[in-house]
């Protein structure tokens, strides 16, 4: 799960900044204000990496998804983008618990010895 979920983060990261990037086009943002949401949410995505796998990691993560889409007040784009991502996060989610699941019982077996 770890990996699906940090490449999906990793994702974000790059979105945030182009979106950044676009925001800054708008005469009534402060290119401050913009630069300093646009860097927490990077870091955030950075920080949450390392903190998928931890309790609440996932949960996190969904709110920074919740706040990605939220950004499409500001960047209208961000609307179709966050909606795009928290698919990909509830997959990464969702597909990532499977696959752990079954290298789980793979190791198992792997590891019983056979009755046979």
């Amino acid at each position: 799960m770890r990996t699906l979920c940090s490449s999906t983060l990793i994702g974000e990261f790059m979105v945030i900044g182009f979106a950044g990037l676009v925001a800054m086009k708008d005469p009534d943002l402060s290119m401050a204000a913009v630069w300093t949401v646009s860097g927490i949410a990077m870091f955030l995505c950075l920080v949450l990496c390392g903190l998928v796998t931890r309790p609440g990691g996932i949960a996190l993560g969904w709110a920074l998804q919740i706040a990605l889409v939220a950004a499409g007040f500001v960047v209208p784009t961000m609307f179709f983008m966050g909606a795009v991502f928290a698919a990909l996060w509830w997959a990464s989610v969702h597909y990532g618990r499977k696959i752990d699941e079954a290298k789980a019982r793979f190791a198992a077996q792997a590891e019983a010895p056979d009755a046979v």
